[in-house]
């Protein structure tokens, strides 16, 4: 069955209108970081934060992450951050890929699948949007090519509220 593309749009905008009051706090977290030390979740309060869970492995993660990048470069000067938090059992395999994609924006290791679990990840990659209060917002699971263009409508209304 096709889905079509403006019932998943209004359907996302609808969510994000009325998830304000059901939201729940999003499950705080402190992850090593590839460049910074340790990174918590909750030291992002104020900011619009997409938590992007991806793997070396995941042929969409491999697409998704330069575009990631795109919005990253548009829109952190409005507040939003990415947590890019990586699900391989090692750090190298997360390495070998970003030595290929170059991203500016955090990138986390979930080396245990801790975090993975707190967030009931089950497809890669997966996204979660966090409004500046801390309330989880979205969960997105999958990528598809024009998901970024539903990102961006999120990252748009969560920087206007």
């Amino acid at each position: 069955m096709k889905t079509n593309p403006l019932v998943l749009a209004t359907f996302l905008l609808l969510a994000l209108c009325s998830s304000a009051s059901a939201a729940e706090m999003a499950k705080d977290f402190v992850l090593k970081s590839k460049d910074d030390g340790n990174m918590r979740l909750s030291d992002q309060r104020g900011n619009i934060v997409m938590i992007n869970f991806w793997a070396s492995w995941c042929g969409p993660c491999r697409e998704e992450l330069p575009l990631m990048e795109e919005l990253y470069q548009e829109y952190q000067d409005l507040g939003f951050e990415i947590l890019a938090v990586n699900v391989d059992d090692e750090e190298s395999k997360a390495d070998v890929l970003l030595n290929d994609i170059e991203v500016t924006f955090p990138v986390l290791y979930d080396t245990s699948g801790e975090v993975s679990k707190l967030y009931d990840v089950s497809a890669m990659p997966t996204t979660v949007f966090v409004d500046r209060d801390g309330l989880q917002r979205i969960l997105h699971p999958g990528f598809r090519a024009g998901d970024e263009v539903k990102y961006e409508k999120a990252i748009k209304m969560l920087v206007r509220e």
